[in-house]
This record gives C-alpha cells, structure tokens and sequence, in this order.
C-alpha cells in the first residue's frame, strides 16, 4: 500500500483580484489565505501519515515570489522532514528553474530538474514506488517532453508520473503548455497521472487515474468553489482518491429570490441571505437576485444598496462580500409590453377617449359602467394593469 498526497499550483504570494474596492482586512485575509490553505495541508498530510506528497507545479507565483514565501516553504517542509514524509516537486511556467530559487530545501524535498527524472523510494509499507516528471526551465515553453517519460515495462511498483500541462481537448482560457492526449498518457502504463496547471480539480480517467488537484485557494470569481487537494492510496492493482477542500476563503457564485426591489426591502432580504452563509466561512460571491415582480431599482439605490452590503462587512472577521451584484426580471418581457401599453395609453388622451368609447358602445359592459364622465383615467389604467397582469400570468 502507498498514500500520498497530490496538490499543485500553490501560488504563493499572488494578487487577488476584485472588482470593488475591498477594507484592509478582507485584503490582509485574502494574502493570508494561501497560506493557512497550505499549512492545512501540510497538517493533513501529518495526521494521515503519508508516505510523501507531490507538488506538480507553480508552487510560487514568479513576478510576485517574496522572501517570506520561501522561508514559509521551508518551514512547511521541515515539518514534514520531522515526520519522515518526503516531498517531490516540479517548477511550471509560473516557477521555472531559470529564474532562480536560493532557498536550499531540505534533504526529504527532491526537485525534477528540466529532464526528465525517475525517483524510486519505498512507502512505508515497503511498496515500490517510481515517480516520473520533469521542471520548466523557462516560463514560455513549448516543448512536449512526453516522449522522454519513460514506458513501464517492468510491471513490478507504483508508477506515477507528474505533468504541468494542458488537455488536448480543454477549453481552458490559460495559456497552453505541454499539450497531451489521454492516449499519450495511457500509453506509459502509469498507475497514476499528477496534473498541474489548470486552476479546477478534473479527473480525465479513471483507468489509470488521470486528474488534475486544481489549485488550493481560489483567487478571484472565475476560481469558484472548494480548492485543495487529492489525497491517493492504494496498491499496484487499484488506486482511488479523495478530495479534500483546505481553502481560507471560499469564492463562490450564489442565487436568491425576492419579493420586493424597494431599497430597504432589497437590503433588508440580502443581508438576511448573507447571515444563512456567514457560518459556512469567508466568502467572497457573486449574487444574483431574481424578482418576479414589476418593480424596478434605479441606478443611484442600485449602487447605495450595493455600498451597504459592503459596508456591513467592514471589520467583520467571517465576512461575506459581494463583490458582484446582478439583479434579473424573471418577466422581463412581460414588464416591457406592460411599460409599453402605459406609455402610449398615458401619453395619448386621443387613443384612451376612442377605446373608451368602444367600451361603452358595448350594451353588454355599458350597463355596469358608472356615468363616462366620472371615469378617472388612471384608476381605470391601474385597473386594466392589474387585469393584464392576470392575463399574462396564465
């Protein structure tokens, strides 16, 4: 048996984007965040006893890689050193190796450098194990390295090999580097494939397993979700893996329906919605909010309703944030001919007085009918619109 740990695209130390402009303390969590998430791993991996865990790629975010997260690594590593738990490590295009890492690991962390390598050790329970990969050695590279991994045609252990790729058939909007196939990788005959890269965990195969960790701390609204890593046991038969969630802040796109769109009404229903969440963690969402009604908010109450959400936040440790608010008419089409009719009929005492007539001409409605001259036009609109309403809503 073997147990290990899978997890790539750490990104230490980089920005968070959001479309508002957040307190100090929401910013000061969100840096934090990428942190906590790691060290929670890192208590994972202690408390489950594994045999070693696989970093497969940006580990560190180049442009934004700070002193503080190499020694923070360091630290993390050591910890797991003291637990007899190695650590095996690739550099993507975000971390590759020309750029430099003065940090010297210690001795249980093996990094692949820019061949590819094969590290063999044994797991606890004296299963063979070889692990399979290679680093970027520049941050704008292309080349496919797949053919250099070698083909296992000695049927004895664990082999598991590790990439910093893209699918061939993915839609993702990152940018592409070192393209595969499922064929290219079956055909190595691996028991296990360790993807980075792409920023939401995806198991491509089952048979072997073939699945990407995602990363451990979303960063803005597109990295929506849980985000952490896949814990792996098994043997050289079967394989299986659990996923386990260690964000700090959780990004998360959420829905809501409301009876009223009256500012106070609106606030009042949304901060209502927000405190249902509040005990879930640290949120930062997208909340859109859909009305079944013929109201509508102006702009100016848009904005100060949206502001006081916010504001609410402000020195709350649990916050929920909206970042970003939409509100839909479930009828939109409904309220627009509704709008219409009003319009032309207000607008037009001509075409009101000739369709006022028509009615009255009717022998059949002129009878319950009060005299023409004490019709109100307005009451008489008001009550049409309510009828229409009825109609439409059949």
């Amino acid at each position: 048996m073997v147990k290990f740990i899978h997890a790539a695209d750490l990104h230490l130390d980089s920005p968070f984007k959001s479309r508002s402009e957040l307190p100090p303390h929401i910013v000061d969590s969100l840096m934090e965040s990428t942190y906590k998430a790691t060290k929670r791993m890192i208590d994972y991996a202690i408390k489950e006893e594994v045999d070693f865990v696989i970093l497969a790629g940006d580990v560190f975010d180049q442009k934004n890689r700070t002193l503080k997260s190499e020694i923070f690594l360091k630290e993390q590593f050591k910890r797991l050193e003291k637990n007899g738990i190695f650590t095996y490590m690739i550099h993507g295009n975000h971390d590759p190796l020309d750029h430099g890492i003065q940090t010297s690991w210690p001795s249980t962390v093996h990094v692949f450098k820019d061949n590819i390598e094969t590290y063999q050790l044994m797991s606890k329970n004296k299963e063979q194990v070889f692990l399979h990969g290679f680093s970027y050695l520049h941050d704008e590279t292309y080349e496919n390295k797949l053919d250099q991994y070698p083909v296992n045609t000695r049927n004895d252990g664990i082999h598991i090999g590790i990439l910093h790729g893209t699918y061939s058939k993915s839609n993702t909007k990152s940018a592409r580097y070192t393209e595969f196939t499922l064929e290219e990788l079956r055909s190595k005959l691996y028991h296990y494939w360790a993807l980075g890269h792409i920023h939401q965990r995806q198991e491509l195969s089952d048979i072997p397993l073939i699945q990407y960790s995602g990363n451990i701390q979303g960063r803005h609204m597109n990295e929506s979700g849980e985000k952490g890593f896949y814990l792996v046991e098994g043997d050289h038969v079967h394989l299986y893996s659990k996923f386990v969630s260690v964000e700090e802040i959780l990004f998360e796109n959420y829905e809501l329906e409301v009876k009223s769109l009256r500012r106070d009404e609106l606030y009042q229903s949304i901060s209502e919605y927000k405190n249902t969440i509040r005990k879930e963690g640290k949120r930062v969402i997208e909340l859109t909010v859909y009305y079944d009604g013929d109201d509508d908010i102006g702009g100016n109450d848009y904005y100060e309703v949206l502001s006081l959400l916010q504001e609410d936040e402000r020195d709350v440790e649990d916050f929920v944030w909206i970042d970003r608010l939409h509100i839909e008419h479930e009828n939109e089409e409904r309220n627009a001919l509704l709008t219409d009719i009003k319009t032309t009929f207000r607008g037009d005492d001509k075409l009101f007085r000739e369709a006022l007539n028509t009615l009255y001409m009717d022998p059949k409605v002129n009878r319950y009918l009060p005299p023409i001259q004490d019709i109100d036009k307005d009451e008489l609109l008001e009550l049409g619109e309510e009828r229409l309403k009825l109609l439409m809503r059949k």
